[in-house]
């Protein structure tokens, strides 16, 4: 008896593996589906770039 117990467990366990395995693949698409586009170079030229200043720690806009 514990052996049929222990091969049903196993089974359950590769179930839930193989669940668990299909809904992340399905979430990663989803997401990959949602990210935005990168911006190109000419758009992102016009955007600050942030450094730290070392008295305060804040960050400023580098330009």
């Amino acid at each position: 008896m514990p052996v049929v117990a222990w091969a049903l467990g196993a089974i359950g366990a590769v179930i839930l593996i193989k669940l668990f395995s299909r809904e992340w693949q399905r979430v990663n698409a989803e997401l990959d589906r949602a990210h935005p586009a990168r911006v190109s170079d000419p758009e992102r030229a016009g955007v600050p770039t942030l450094r730290r200043d070392p008295a305060t720690g804040e960050y400023r806009a580098d330009r």
